[in-house]
C-alpha cells in the first residue's frame, strides 16, 4: 500500500516510521513547512513537498497527521480521487473528510509521541470509518502497527482524548511544579522518580482507586497543616494542594 504522509511533526514521524517498518510504502511527505518535510522524507526515503506542491495522486492512502486546527486547511489540498483518507486527531470529527472522498476515517494514536525517541512506546489506536467496509480496512492497517486497536466514534474518541489530558498533560504539569519546588528548595527531584514509577507500575494490575495513599485519604490534619505552612511562599502550589486534598478527602468519604 502506498501512503502519502501529510505532516512532519511528532505524529507524522512516528507513524511514518511505523508504517514503513511494517511493509507500507511511503510515497511522499507533504508539510506546510518544506524544511521539515525534507527532514522526514529523508528518513523515510521518499519525495517531499509543501502544500503548494503536486500531491501524489496514485497513493492508496492519505494520512493527515497535523495539528488539529490545521486539518480543515490541508483537506482542501488532497486529490479528490476517492482514495482512503485518514486523520489522526482525537478531538476532530470524522466528518471533516466527508466532502473529499467516499472512504474516510480516523487512525488516532492514544499515546504521547516524540519523534526523537528511537524506540516507539506501545501505541493503542482508536479507529473509525464512514462505513463498515472502511472500518474493516482501517482495522487491518492499524493491526499491522499495533496490538491494541479499538473502534471509537467521534464522541468516544473525544472523551478518551479528554481523559488523556488528565492522566498525561495535567499529571506531567504537577511533576513540573514539584520539580520547580525542589529546585528552589535545593532538593533532588530525582529522589521522587522511583515513587512516580512505582505508582504508575501498580496500575498494570489494579485500578487507580486502589493505589491512592497520602495524608488526604487518611484525614491526617496535622500533616496537611504542616504542608500548608511550607507552601506559604508558593501560592500556586498551595492552591493546588488545598484543592486536591479536598477532592481526595471528599472522594473517599
Amino acid at each position: 500500500m502506498q501512503v502519502v504522509i501529510i505532516g512532519s511533526g511528532n505524529t507524522a514521524t512516528v507513524l511514518g516510521k511505523l508504517l514503513k517498518e511494517n511493509g507500507f510504502r511511503i510515497s511522499q511527505v507533504i508539510s506546510r513547512n518544506i524544511a521539515y518535510a525534507e527532514i522526514l522524507a529523508n528518513e523515510l526515503s521518499c519525495p517531499f513537498g509543501d502544500l503548494s506542491s503536486s500531491i501524489n495522486e496514485t497513493a492508496d492512502m492519505y494520512l493527515i497527521a497535523v495539528s488539529d486546527k490545521f486539518i480543515h486547511e490541508v483537506v482542501n489540498y488532497i486529490p479528490k480521487n476517492n482514495k482512503l483518507i485518514l486523520h489522526t486527531a482525537g478531538s476532530v470529527s470524522i466528518k471533516v473528510l466527508e466532502n473529499v472522498t467516499n472512504q474516510f476515517g480516523v487512525l488516532y494514536p492514544l499515546q504521547s509521541l516524540r519523534k526523537e525517541i528511537a524506540n516507539s512506546p506501545e501505541i493503542p489506536f482508536l479507529i473509525d470509518g464512514n462505513d463498515q467496509e472502511v472500518v474493516d480496512k482501517i482495522k487491518l492497517i492499524a493491526q499491522k502497527i499495533s496490538s491494541k486497536v479499538a473502534i471509537a466514534n467521534d464522541d468516544m474518541r473525544l472523551k478518551l482524548h479528554l481523559t488523556a489530558v488528565f492522566v498525561n498533560n495535567f499529571t506531567n504539569h504537577l511533576y513540573t511544579m514539584a520539580a520547580d519546588y525542589c529546585k528552589k528548595e535545593q532538593l533532588e527531584f530525582d529522589l521522587l522518580k522511583p515513587l512516580i514509577f512505582e505508582t504508575a507500575n501498580r496500575l498494570k494490575s489494579v485500578q487507580p482507586i486502589d493505589v491512592q495513599t497520602g495524608p488526604a485519604i487518611r484525614n491526617d490534619a496535622y500533616t496537611i497543616e504542616r504542608h500548608n505552612q511550607l507552601l506559604q511562599n508558593y501560592p500556586d502550589l498551595k492552591e493546588m494542594y488545598i484543592y486536591f486534598t479536598k477532592q481526595i478527602s471528599s472522594f473517599y468519604l
